[in-house]
């Protein structure tokens, strides 16, 4: 009796074991919709097939829905992923599986060659379409798209792409294919087959033709090639149970191994084969690579600004007007600039051998037809733009870049006019001579008379000269008159603040509208140091950086000219319920925000601590780009400086602790002001509203007591946000606003964060009076 129970039993267990591991049929006529029923599970619950949410739109795929941090592993009709809402996702009773929308044509997900039967979503991750005889005539594991799982094999012949973006699924810009010849390469996307480029290679070609790249459960990845000999990419024996282990190529073209604990939470790296700036491309054309602990930062060859400061595959290009070099007359003249270290493709159009380094960048500037020069071993490559694949190496390379410097100018006037000066001068020696003969009388009347003429060729040339060409290259001095018929005599004031009121103007020659700032307050610094900072401040020149145009002082007065930011200030916006944005909008602006940020901190010729961010010094342009605004309060760093001591400056509310400990200040407080503008952002209100109840007063308290409860829904009064994008975004901010400031992440990291490609510990309890609770 007891074998027989015991015997039962084990059938019990055996046959429950199973049932848990046994997929779930799919049948026909099943359906998906984005906004209801989503997706189809594994039996575990771990991997789902159906929509995810993709920007403004919903992509079909794969992806990891047992973890927070939901992890696409498999993308649809790659080249066109993005769905709208009203779509559906259907296995119809013909036996296809069709993407129905409203208007427009179905689209088929997969196309099998027989009839779908049934269809599975399986724990291996790899959904599976079957006809009626069982057998499996479609899976998504023969269709890789950027990632391999265990169990999935990436064939000859087959390649992964990347991503566009963290948030974009669709195909990249960097390709990893498994050759013919038993090669796995990692390359550029767009380069012809018979040159690829390479940045990375196991270098094992000769080894086909049926060579595999494999992954196993315990995150072994290898390469099986001729007579079934084993090429290890890493060394397996890995913890199976309750860990995830996904091989993929990512949005920077780092192809590496990734595992996940499913008890831990957070993705770990195996392995990667590649330096973070290998992947060429990465940077796009006339930029370089450059190592940033450990990350990838790109940075424009000198005389070149970003085309899109938000995407470094754009480039960058002149910020110059080009002109002949031969030219004499024009407003551009040239120089050379060269850089160390650096690497790039390598196409000259004539190569001097035996030559010194001076004489390689005299022979460039000297040629109008080279724009940059490469010279290393005493050879010099004389090159055309643009440079492709740019990046820091260890390596004796120079870079010579043939860069335009512009006609420099005082108070609106070119400096080096020597025609004109020079004729004066001789009208006036001449003169003189003629007048000993004529008496003291005519001398008087010949001085006023060049006096009068050097009057009006200067104003000649004033009215002539572009000031939008001024505003290029360095802030413009105005005088006071000017800028009272701009602004009417003060008449439309824009508002105010602590240190005066701004006022819309419109410049008379360019007609271009602009905002007029005049200081009712000066700082304890003196007038050099005042000019000192219009002048490195004015030097500033980024997408999110309100641009300062010029600056009066005229007596007791100070005066700053910025460009008009038409949609007004984001307090107006975030504030007013009526013009709420959307989720993502608002975290397309703390990026922006942060952007800014991160160029004052580090990318300046003068590093520069903003002092005063807050919501009302962010601005909005017509084209709804936000941008910093207000330097007044800002403290310039010399470039030996990490930290300053200054008076207490900012906005209660926005100030970090180690202002009023009368410690040295760093970049770090404007690290503070930022979390609070993101919480501010994240929960569209102030920092400080005591109309609220006690507990919810002040903002960043009860941003951390939610955080504590698991109760981040209150914050955005039941939006709907994902709540791991949401918690995501909480923690950054949290990480901002720390009492410490060596604790606070640098801008960079702030940025890297917000954008996704870092993960995020769990932070501490942020302020003292928090942990004295």
């Amino acid at each position: 009796m007891a074998a027989i129970l015991l015997f039962l039993l084990l059938s019990a267990y055996y046959s429950a074991g199973t049932a848990q591991q046994s997929p779930l049929n799919i049948s026909l006529g099943s359906s998906l919709t984005p906004t209801s029923n989503s997706s189809w599970l594994s039996p575990s619950r771990l991997y789902a097939f159906g929509f995810y949410q993709q920007g403004n739109g919903y992509a079909i795929g794969i992806f990891l829905a047992g973890i927070p941090q939901r992890t696409v592993v498999w993308t649809a009709n790659r080249d066109n992923p993005i769905v709208p809402m009203n779509a559906t996702l259907v296995l119809s009773i013909d036996g296809r599986l069709v993407l129905q929308q409203t208007q427009g044509q179905d689209i088929d997900i997969a196309n099998p060659p027989d009839s779908i039967s049934t269809a599975s979503m399986l724990d291996s991750g790899n959904f599976v379409l079957y006809n009626s005889a069982r057998n499996v005539i479609w899976q998504s594991f023969d269709h890789p798209t950027n990632a391999l799982l265990p169990g999935q094999t990436l064939k000859a012949g087959q390649k992964l792409f990347s991503s566009a973006s963290e948030t974009d699924s669709s195909r990249g810009i960097f390709g990893l294919e498994m050759q013919a010849d038993g090669n796995l390469v990692q390359y550029p996307v767009g380069t012809p087959d018979a040159a690829f480029p390479y940045y990375w290679t196991s270098r094992t070609e000769g080894q086909g033709p049926n060579a595999t790249l494999n992954l196993e459960d315990d995150g072994h990845l290898y390469l099986l090639v001729t007579n079934g000999t084993v090429v290890n990419l890493t060394v397996g024996g890995h913890p199976k149970n309750r860990t995830i282990y996904l091989a993929r190529i990512d949005v920077h073209g780092i192809f590496g191994l990734y595992s996940h604990s499913l008890d831990r939470g957070n993705w770990s790296t195996i392995w990667e084969p590649t330096n973070k700036c290998d992947p060429k491309g990465l940077c796009g054309v006339n930029s370089f690579c450059i190592l940033m602990d450990k990350v990838a930062d790109c940075r424009c060859l000198p005389g070149f600004d970003f085309v899109n400061q938000g995407n470094w595959t754009t480039g960058c290009e002149r910020n110059f007007t080009v002109e002949s070099c031969k030219s004499k007359a024009g407003n551009v003249t040239y120089d050379m600039r060269s850089w160390d270290n650096m690497q790039w493709e390598n196409n000259p159009y004539e190569v001097l051998e035996a030559t010194r380094q001076e004489d390689c960048k005299k022979a460039c500037f000297e040629d109008c037809n080279c724009e940059a020069a490469l010279f290393r071993d005493r050879e010099c490559r004389k090159q055309k733009l643009p440079l492709r694949f740019g990046k820091s190496t260890t390596d004796s390379t120079i870079t010579f870049v043939k860069v335009g410097i512009l006609v420099s100018y005082t108070q609106g006037v070119p400096s080096n006019l020597p025609k004109i000066n020079k004729e004066v001068r001789v009208d006036v020696l001449v003169i003189g001579i003629t007048l000993t003969t004529f008496g003291v009388l005519m001398f008087v009347l010949t001085g006023v008379y060049a006096h009068r003429n050097r009057l009006r060729a200067y104003k000649n040339i004033s009215e002539d000269v572009n000031v939008e060409y001024i505003e290029n290259v360095a802030p413009r001095a105005f005088t006071f008159a000017e800028l009272e018929q701009a602004t009417n005599d003060f008449r439309e004031e824009l508002g105010r603040g602590a240190f005066g009121a701004v006022y819309k103007g419109i410049l008379p020659n360019s007609q271009k509208v602009v905002a007029v700032k005049k200081l009712e307050k000066m700082l304890e610094e003196g007038e050099t140091e005042f000019q000192n900072e219009i002048l490195a401040i004015g030097k500033t020149h980024h997408r999110n950086l309100v641009r300062l145009l010029g600056y009066c002082i005229h007596g007791p007065n100070r005066l700053l000219v910025y460009e008009y930011m038409s949609n007004g200030s984001l307090a107006d916006i975030i504030f007013t319920p009526e013009k709420k944005l959307n989720w993502d909008y608002r975290i397309e602006i703390a990026s922006q925000i942060a952007r800014g940020i991160l160029y004052l901190h580090e990318e300046c010729e003068i590093p520069i601590i903003h002092c005063d961010i807050k919501l009302q010094n962010l601005l909005m342009d017509e084209k709804r780009c936000t941008k910093i605004s207000d330097f007044g309060l800002a403290k310039l760093l010399k470039h030996d400086q990490t930290k300053t001591y200054t008076g207490i400056r900012g906005t209660k509310g926005y100030v970090a602790p180690e202002w009023h400990r009368k410690l040295p200040v760093t970049v770090k407080v404007d690290v503070y002001s930022f979390g609070i503008v993101l919480l501010e952002i994240i929960c569209c209100r102030k920092n400080i509203d005591w109309s609220l109840t006690e507990d919810q007063a002040v903002l960043e308290e009860w941003v951390y007591d939610c955080f504590e409860a698991k109760e981040l829904h209150k914050l955005v009064n039941d939006e709907e946000v994902d709540m791991s994008k949401l918690e995501r975004v909480i923690k950054i901010a949290i990480w901002c606003i720390q009492d410490e400031p060596a604790i606070r992440p640098s801008m960079k990291k702030v940025l890297l964060m917000l954008e996704g490609t870092v993960d995020i510990p769990v932070p501490p309890c942020p302020t003292s009076f928090l942990s004295s609770k």
